[in-house]
């Protein structure tokens, strides 16, 4: 007897969805209609059929597919092509239209690229109406992607070597007067080392012809490298120090794996993605070559602005974006401060406070509750513009001395000099304030939550740790479909349950925190290494 090959025969087979999935499905595609980005597609659709040739595939429902497979982990194109075939959903999307994966990348090439940021912004606006979401409590983050490119393959800014070979053609030029009137540059230009050739020219009837050949061999080599020299800054650009071959928008960076297996030590070609979250929802997303976040805040920002023509009204993010110039930047837009300065941890925990806390009347006073007033040196210059000298003497009778002079080589002085920015310090007693209190601890611990979990989704649940397309503007639009996947997904889970996510709330029996009052015993190791002789030299006073 047959046991695997008897099949029954049907007249009219049966492969609608079932009724609870098609009932969301159609819900998906009365969002899209109601967010308007119908009317972005409508400007690439030219089938014009009735003048002959074969009818294109229609851009709806290729835009719809390719949303929907991103919310549901089918990211590569592939993968989409395959779900054509065979996935009932991705059928019923498509009509029944069977498109190949090559279909689905001029697509998102010609239409998705170029108005990637409309698109997002719309689709949000439509998904913040479905959820009744107000853009009150927003959390910044960021994080490095690894770019599709070969990780041995790439170059460094070439600024020592461009400074190395200007001296070289300067003292070429100087030596045979080359050039009338020769201002030295700090990194040569090509243009300038043709003069020089054609300076040299003119005056090959006043030099051997061994000092004629070895010299204009010579400038023509350095002008070979000087030419090579610049097209590696014009890819590089004035804010990165590297880029890739394969990839030249990338740029070399260290990333979270990097931290356990050494530091600095492996360079990946890698971009910086920061995403603004509220209410667990992503509304705005930057990819950036910069290696740090502190220059991103304001990009994230001005990004959620441009989308939505308004700002969120508090803003909370982590140590790694508080600066002076960010603190501006929402002090400017009337937004609260709640970002971490960078000394947030050793404050809260004691055990690497700041040296000295700046008084209402203008003064500050150090750890031992000694008094500074402002001074002025002259033999001695701010680092920073806005920056002021503070002296504060008496400090070989105070015990915080190991602590406050260890980064100082003169220990037998018996005072100390602060530079301090006035304005940041203010800043930050605003956002230290702003984070102690009961809607502070709520936006702290909600950041953790939000903000963390949506890299959590993406790096965990969706396995998405690199990225497929190369260039800064495809990998933007790539970035832009994976958070609006899993906004979407959040969106069909709302479908299914009725309910969003609650996130957490301070209950009434919460109270606001205070810092730790600093102690010489919660001071960290690390807080009081000093090198052994001002150790030696302390211990001899």
């Amino acid at each position: 007897m047959a046991y695997f090959t008897t099949r029954k025969v049907f007249m009219l087979p049966s492969f609608d969805l079932e009724v609870k999935e098609q009932a969301k499905m159609d819900r998906f595609l009365l969002l899209l209609e109601n967010s308007g980005v119908g009317e972005i597609i409508a400007r690439y659709v030219k089938n014009q059929t009735e003048k002959g040739g074969r009818p294109g595939y229609n851009y709806y429902n290729l835009f719809a597919t390719i949303v929907y497979g991103f919310a549901f982990t089918k990211c590569t194109l592939r993968e989409l092509a395959d779900a054509c075939q065979f996935d009932l959903r991705y059928i019923y999307l498509m009509e029944q239209e069977r498109p190949i994966y090559t279909k689905f990348c001029d697509f998102i090439n010609k239409v998705i690229v170029p108005n990637e940021i409309e698109i997002f912004a719309k689709i949000s606006q439509e998904i913040a109406k479905e959820l009744n979401i107000s853009f009150d409590d927003a959390f910044i983050d960021g994080s490095k992607f690894e770019a599709n490119a070969n990780k041995y393959n790439f170059v460094w800014k070439p600024t020592k070597h461009h400074k190395r070979l200007s001296v070289k053609s300067s003292n070429i030029i100087k030596q045979f007067s080359l050039i009338p009137n020769y201002r030295e540059e700090e990194f040569i230009r090509s243009s300038t080392l043709t003069l020089a050739i054609d300076g040299l020219r003119t005056k090959r009837n006043t030099l051997t012809e061994i000092t004629y050949d070895h010299t204009i061999k010579a400038l023509f080599g350095l002008l070979q490298k000087v030419l090579e020299y610049e097209e590696k800054e014009d890819i590089i650009g004035p804010n990165r120090k590297s880029y890739f071959k394969t990839d030249h928008d990338a740029t070399a960076m260290t990333l979270k794996a990097d931290y356990y297996s050494g530091l600095g030590s492996n360079m990946h070609a890698a971009y910086n993605v920061q995403i603004l979250v509220i209410k667990g929802i992503v509304f705005a997303y930057y990819v950036s070559q910069s290696r740090t976040d502190i220059t991103d805040f304001i990009g994230i920002i001005d990004v959620f602005s441009k989308m939505y023509k308004q700002f969120p009204k508090r803003i909370c993010a982590d140590a790694g974006y508080g600066s002076l110039e960010n603190y501006r930047y929402l002090n400017k837009h009337n937004i609260e401060n709640f970002v971490k300065h960078q000394s947030w941890e050793g404050n809260k925990s004691a055990r690497n406070p700041d040296c000295y806390h700046l008084n209402e009347d203008g003064t500050i006073t150090c750890l031992n509750g000694f008094v500074g007033h402002e001074v002025l040196l002259p033999n001695r210059h701010p680092r920073k513009a806005e920056s002021v000298f503070f002296r504060i003497d008496g400090c070989n009778s105070c015990h915080w001395r190991p602590f406050c002079k260890k980064y100082m080589f003169r220990q037998d002085e018996d005072f100390k000099i602060f530079e301090v920015i006035k304005e940041l310090e203010r800043f930050k007693y605003q956002a230290q304030d702003n984070l102690c209190s009961i809607k502070g601890i709520e936006m702290r611990v909600n950041r953790s939550i939000q903000v963390e979990g949506i890299f959590g989704i993406e790096k965990q649940d969706y396995g998405y740790t690199r990225f497929r397309r190369r260039g800064l503007n495809k990998v933007s639009t790539e970035s832009m479909l994976n958070y609006l996947g899993i906004n979407i997904s959040k969106l069909f889970r709302f479908y299914e349950t009725g309910t969003t996510n609650r996130f957490w709330e301070a209950s009434d029996y919460i109270e606001p925190e205070h810092f730790r009052k600093p102690s010489w015993k919660r001071l960290s190791k690390k807080g009081l290494k000093i090198n052994r002789k001002m150790i030696e030299n302390y211990q001899a006073k």
